[in-house]
């Protein structure tokens, strides 16, 4: 494997639905400190990257994930649960997932349909999955709350869904590209860069709170002046987006992004042969959307490689990948002139 679908391989392996982010954040550190590259948290739990000491581009990308979290302990000693992020419930059901207690004990579970079987639900093709109708088969010995009780497990534990990575073709397929694969793409691009990055004003932020809209509102050096968000690329019907390129985004739901970055990042595309697409996305928000709500002073830009069947079992391809990181890595030599 190309050494950038390695490193998404490693971080997807690593849970971190939003509010859980501390293993991959703590990885993410540590690979990078052995490369060189100072590293830094905000108080709010973001990791910032970097060797120069006032960085005017920040480039962002977000390690949290979709998952869910124990709402309550059922009768039968099995748990009811509540959505982190925009959870797609139907493309999850049947997924296996670990359970995280505050104490760090962690055990095995699946999303199922309540009553899943067809041999007693004639209505089980019938049911709307939603998280009534829904619940984690715990892989325990238990039959009341009581037996759950007493293995730790509590309201607002994390659930985290095993993210079945597979590589072939060219392709990467598995839950969470949105956005570990942005997060593998900056990396990778940061280890090639690694010896530059004392004078290159450029600082990598891996932002903790994405997926529940405000991530990206806090946290950045005081220096930047320009803000390129590397989120997913959107694929489907309506929209330009393909796994094999970047996408750069002119608009979203929350707006216009910056018309001058926008349009250079644009003329760097068509200037060296990288493939991409300039799209509009309808239901999109991004760290760039937040950092603008809450009033940061800066350009924002939004690209990333083309992700298929968002919050679901996603895919894209190694194309796309090195598309995204070509693109990034011209942007920074275009304007710090290097």
């Amino acid at each position: 494997m190309e050494r950038v679908v390695e490193i998404l391989k490693e971080i997807l392996e690593i849970p971190s639905p939003t509010g859980y982010t501390k293993e991959v954040m703590a990885y993410i550190s540590q690979l990078l400190n052995e490369n060189g590259i100072k590293t830094f948290y905000t108080n709010k739990g973001a990791l910032i990257a970097g060797n120069h000491p006032e960085p005017k581009l920040v480039i962002a990308a977000h390690v949290d994930t979709l998952g869910a979290m124990v709402k309550g302990i059922l009768p039968n000693g099995h748990l009811s649960f509540t959505r982190v992020g925009g959870l797609h419930l139907p493309a999850f059901e049947g997924e296996y997932c670990t359970i995280i207690t505050r104490s760090g004990k962690r055990y095995r579970g699946t999303l199922l349909l309540k009553n899943p079987s067809v041999h007693v639900n004639k209505d089980a093709n019938k049911k709307e999955r939603k998280e009534e109708n829904m619940y984690i088969r715990l892989d325990e010995l238990v039959e009341k709350k009581e037996d759950t009780e007493k293995l730790g497990i509590r309201p607002g534990d994390f659930i985290a869904f095993d993210p079945k990575f597979e590589y072939v073709n060219g392709f990467v397929k598995a839950h969470f590209l949105d956005d570990k694969a942005s997060v593998a793409v900056m990396i990778d691009l940061m280890l090639d860069l690694s010896d530059e990055l004392e004078k290159l004003p450029v600082a990598f932020f891996f932002s903790p709170y994405e997926e529940v809209g405000h991530g990206g509102s806090a946290g950045y050096p005081g220096s930047m002046k320009e803000l390129l968000v590397v989120d997913m690329g959107v694929v489907g019907e309506g929209v330009a987006g393909k796994e094999t390129a970047v996408s750069i985004a002119a608009k979203d739901s929350s707006g216009p992004y910056d018309y001058e970055m926008t349009t250079k990042l644009i003329e760097l595309a068509e200037k060296h042969d990288i493939p991409h697409v300039v799209d509009v996305f309808p239901y999109y928000g991004s760290d760039g959307s937040a950092a603008l709500r809450a009033g940061w002073d800066v350009c924002v830009a939004l690209i990333g490689q083309g992700v298929h069947a968002s919050h679901g079992m996603e895919r894209t391809h190694i194309g796309g990948l090195l598309a995204t990181k070509e693109l990034i890595k011209a942007y920074i030599r275009e304007k710090f002139g290097v």
